[in-house]
């Protein structure tokens, strides 16, 4: 059995962790390395890996404080070149649709789509357990079969986005941000017969609905729906 932790979740910062054991990888860098540390009980050491999806302030703003403490951290070429971190022994280069081992961790990259350079979204084995996971994408190509827990970004819906908002920003925001109805439809498009939980990640602070966008999804699926928070601690 795996637990995902959402620690934060926004455009202000993302980290997350997922457990199962004694084992914990974590999910993005995107904070200060002391919130970091102090999201973690101060327990850094015992991070099995850290997988970073892409190169954004608030998903790998941390990632040379994490490597020099002593974490390996797996990410796309085009990450670590934007990050100015590759060549380093703690870095490991990861390919999309190529399967890599962390420990007893089993984990597949797949490309996403985001205004960034070879951004990525991962599928974490771990036993019988499958979760998914993308933070930053306008949609995925690639359908999933016997996933156990889905963890995916809900940033905003067409109704819910602010009506001042740039049209510079709002474009940007649909073309590289998942929104409600893209999150709806992935989620009618894979098999969902063994999901047991579907967390939202990284709603918009101006253009979402945490209620709305629960309430859609658990209608939908009939799954057990959590949002992530700014700064939350969920153990399902």
């Amino acid at each position: 059995m795996i637990t995902f932790t959402p620690h934060f979740s926004s455009s202000a910062g993302n980290l997350y962790t997922v457990t199962g054991g004694t084992s914990t990888i974590m999910l993005e860098c995107g904070a200060r390395i002391t919130k970091i540390r102090q999201a973690l009980n101060h327990k850094l050491s015992s991070i099995e890996a850290c997988l970073v999806t892409h190169s954004h302030g608030d998903h790998a703003r941390a990632a040379e404080d994490v490597i020099a403490a002593g974490v390996d951290l797996y990410c796309s070429a085009g990450t670590a070149a934007a990050l100015c971190i590759n060549g380093h022994h703690r870095v490991h280069i990861i390919r999309a649709l190529e399967q890599f081992r962390v420990g007893h961790w089993t984990v597949l990259p797949f490309d996403v789509e985001h205004d960034a350079e070879e951004p990525l979204g991962f599928l974490i084995i771990n036993g019988a357990d499958r979760l998914l996971f993308a933070a930053d994408t306008a949609y995925i190509r690639h359908r999933f079969a016997g996933l156990t827990h889905i963890c995916l970004e809900c940033n905003y819906s067409k109704r819910t986005m602010a009506e001042d908002i740039p049209l510079a920003h709002k474009l940007r925001v649909m073309r590289s941000h998942m929104g409600l109805d893209t999150v709806l439809g992935f989620l009618a498009a894979n098999d969902l017969r063994g999901v047991r939980a579907i967390h939202l990640l990284h709603l918009s602070d101006d253009n979402s609905d945490e209620t709305l966008f629960k309430n859609r999804v658990q209608a939908a699926t009939g799954i057990p729906v959590y949002v992530a928070k700014r700064e939350s601690i969920c153990t399902r």
